[in-house]
């Protein structure tokens, strides 16, 4: 027979599970770079921008256009990188939560 109310139960806490996962992705962070090192960016798991490092090499008018296309591939590469870690955290924390069927597409859950 199918247990409706235990059916409720267990997405009650599958959305608590998820929805404190998705809060401490605040915490993942990844930090990528460009340029041989220098620029560096950070970005947490919620692919979010912390921190910008640039050289100050760079700092010249001459290098403006280059700066730009090394910042672009910095932030580009760093939330790729979050991206995935914050993928591999949501699916770490929610293991077992929810069953492995062939086909499921959870990637608008953050999985």
């Amino acid at each position: 027979m199918f247990d409706v109310m235990g059916m409720m139960g267990k997405m009650k806490e599958l959305q608590d599970k998820m929805k404190q996962a998705q809060d401490e992705l605040q915490y993942v962070t990844a930090t990528a770079e460009s340029g041989g090192g220098l620029v560096k960016a950070t970005a947490n798991g919620q692919r979010r921008l912390l921190k910008l490092e640039i050289d100050e090499t760079l700092l010249q008018p001459q290098d403006r256009d280059m700066l730009a296309d090394l910042v672009v591939a910095a932030v580009n590469k760093v939330m790729e990188e979050a991206g995935e870690k914050a993928k591999q955290e949501m699916k770490n924390k929610t293991a077992g939560l929810i069953p492995n069927i062939p086909g499921l597409d959870l990637g608008g859950f953050g999985l």
